[in-house]
């Protein structure tokens, strides 16, 4: 078949009609992009690999913590501990149950004597019965003796009732003179006494 054309001529039409430009820059930004997308890739690769190695560090570490510990714990000590911590619960409980008895016991003991006590201020010094007047007139004699021969002289009233007390302290010079009336205990003025010496 003939031509009317040359067909170089032809051929050089046919290519110069042809606009190839389009598809070689769109080639070149998809090759861009598998560049960019290789490069990202190889990014996230490298930021796995670095988590997995620090993750498979902790793992390694947090294991051979984990071997210490059950190296180191012992079933049969701590039995042990747990038998002796037992054993000083029970005494302690025990010591506490005796402490309780023995408070009982002295709270008693504390009420008898608070009793007595108040029987005993309840009669005074001089006793609480006429019917023992010589034996109290003795008791009282002694008690004068004791207390002038520890610098205190008893004053008494019109009555017979001692209302004074004239106390010599001898490492101060003078006297003190205490009044003494049924207003405050005996007990108070034996102390006060005692501290005046």
């Amino acid at each position: 078949m003939l031509l009317d054309e040359d067909p170089a001529t032809l051929i050089h039409h046919t290519v110069g009609n042809f606009n190839i430009l389009p598809d070689k820059l769109a080639v070149s930004r998809i090759n861009e992009s598998l560049s960019t997308l290789q490069q990202a890739r190889d990014l996230r690769v490298r930021e796995a690999e670095s988590a997995l190695k620090k993750l498979s560090r902790t793992l390694t570490t947090l294991n051979n913590h984990h071997q210490e510990t059950i190296a180191s714990h012992s079933s049969a000590a701590h039995a042990s501990e747990i038998a002796t911590l037992d054993t000083q619960k029970f005494r302690i409980a025990k010591a506490a149950s005796d402490i309780e008895i023995e408070t009982e016991r002295l709270s008693s003991q504390l009420a008898d004597l608070q009793a007595r006590l108040q029987e005993l201020e309840l009669q005074g010094v001089e006793g609480g019965e006429n019917a023992r007047r010589g034996l109290v007139a003795d008791e009282v004699t002694l008690k004068l003796k004791i207390y002038r021969g520890l610098g205190i002289d008893l004053v008494r009233d019109s009555d017979g009732e001692y209302t004074k007390a004239v106390i010599r302290n001898g490492s101060q010079v003078g006297l003190n003179v205490v009044n003494l009336d049924n207003k405050l205990s005996r007990f108070f003025y034996v102390n006060y006494f005692w501290q005046m010496l």
